[in-house]
């Protein structure tokens, strides 16, 4: 079996359109809501979101293939083109040992929405030839792998608001098990449209407060669901064999990583989070490190899914304290939902690259907007300021709609 390092980081955000503008945001404490522009929200009880701002396609896709390309996959492939450009492993490995693991929650739902009015108005006749590769979820994972000449192995994960976690699972066990050199791992979404913010308005998963610095709280007492995000998080993932001999920089090394399932409910966590505390029990096994062992509280950071309801924060509370005992209470723990808002399917992604980055620098990004406790929430969320805290072990958890769980652990390179 091989290690498993992460080489590279590409990311489009709420918070910026590249990793260190991202980060830097991040601990900050500046969020990414506002006033939806997208389209006129004055008929919807949520009229804000967490929209990507100054996001420019030509600079990573082809002129010629952006009006072919739904806007998930232009996240994608920009976040894809940073990552391999900051890993340098273009040229680096055997295109049929380099794949692509990158999926989305929903995929091309606003080309669906656009071709679907044009059917209504206009008749079928009018549909784009280009609807259907558009529309589907795999299409981000395919135009990476053309655009790279990766014919390794890819795999286009869609498991709702897990699918970035589960991308870099599954991409970290096919190296680990000797399948692929490297992969280009994460996932992408563009969501911020009338039909899918009325879907989820209707079933209670938005908030409605309407106010940008008090809507995405998470495990604040006043929580009332999260903030529609959108965007992309991509990493590299490499053998790390592989990675020292074209001596490349290594950001750190995935050790661990949990899939399960509630079974359980359509969009509810199980009520005793059964699916979540055996997925983090999994993930931490894997990684060697023994959740009750004394120094757990100051050598792990975990990054939660973390989502502002109030049924996903009390059941994570409750799933992390059933795998650490006491040792939770001693444990930081952040949700940078709290200022990206839910990327849904590209959520995991930029998560995991903000734990990255609290590995890299010491430093932990800290939930904002956090003002009255909530008693079934009652662990150290990092409220309102980042903190300088070194740490050498990282939990990065999502959790989906359909009882998804999955989570990976990651680590300072040991030697």
């Amino acid at each position: 079996m091989k290690r498993v390092v992460v080489t590279g980081l590409g990311c489009v955000s709420p918070v910026g359109n590249d990793v260190n503008t991202f980060w830097q945001n991040l601990i900050a404490g500046k969020h990414g809501f506002g006033e939806i522009t997208k389209f006129d929200a004055s008929d919807l009880k949520t009229k804000i979101a967490a929209e990507v701002k100054d996001f420019h396609p030509e600079d990573s896709i082809e002129k010629t293939a952006i009006r072919k390309t739904d806007l998930f996959a232009q996240y994608a492939l920009a976040a894809a083109a940073q990552a391999i450009e900051d890993s340098h492993i273009l040229n680096q490995v055997e295109p049929n040992r380099f794949g692509v693991y990158v999926g989305s929650g929903v995929g091309g739902i606003s080309t669906f929405l656009t071709e679907t009015e044009k059917m209504l108005t206009k008749g079928p006749q009018r549909i784009s030839p280009f609807f259907i590769p558009m529309m589907i979820a795999n299409m981000a994972s395919a135009s990476i792998a053309m655009k790279y000449n990766a014919q390794g192995p890819n795999l286009p994960i869609v498991s709702a608001c897990a699918t970035s976690t589960h991308t870099i699972g599954e991409a970290f066990r096919a190296i680990k098990y000797g399948y692929a050199d490297a992969i280009v791992a994460g996932g992408a979404e563009a969501s911020i449209n009338p039909l899918a913010l009325g879907g989820f308005i209707n079933c209670m998963a938005l908030s409605t407060t309407n106010d940008p610095d008090n809507s995405s709280i998470p495990f604040d007492k006043r929580r009332d669901g999260f903030v529609l995000g959108e965007g992309a998080g991509i990493i590299i993932l490499e053998a790390y064999e592989h990675a020292l001999k074209r001596n490349a920089r290594i950001y750190c090394e995935i050790s661990g990583y949990g899939n399960t399932c509630d079974a359980y409910h359509m969009t509810a966590p199980h009520p005793e989070a059964a699916g979540a505390i055996e997925m983090i029990r999994l993930a931490v096994e894997e990684s060697s490190q023994s959740p009750s062992s004394a120094d757990v509280g100051e050598s792990l950071y975990i990054n939660p899914h973390g989502t502002s309801t109030p049924l996903n924060d009390k059941s994570e509370t409750l799933a992390i304290k059933a795998v650490f005992g006491e040792m939770a209470y001693r444990i930081p723990i952040s949700s940078t939902k709290s200022m990206t808002g839910h990327m849904l399917g590209a959520a995991g992604g930029v998560e995991a690259i903000a734990t990255v980055k609290a590995l890299e620098t010491g430093i932990i990004p800290p939930t904002i907007g956090y003002k009255e406790p909530d008693p079934d929430c009652d662990l150290d969320y990092v409220p309102n300021t980042a903190r300088n805290h070194d740490i050498d072990k990282a939990l990065s958890i999502s959790l989906g709609f359909g009882g998804h769980n999955a989570g990976i652990v990651l680590n300072k390179l040991a030697q």
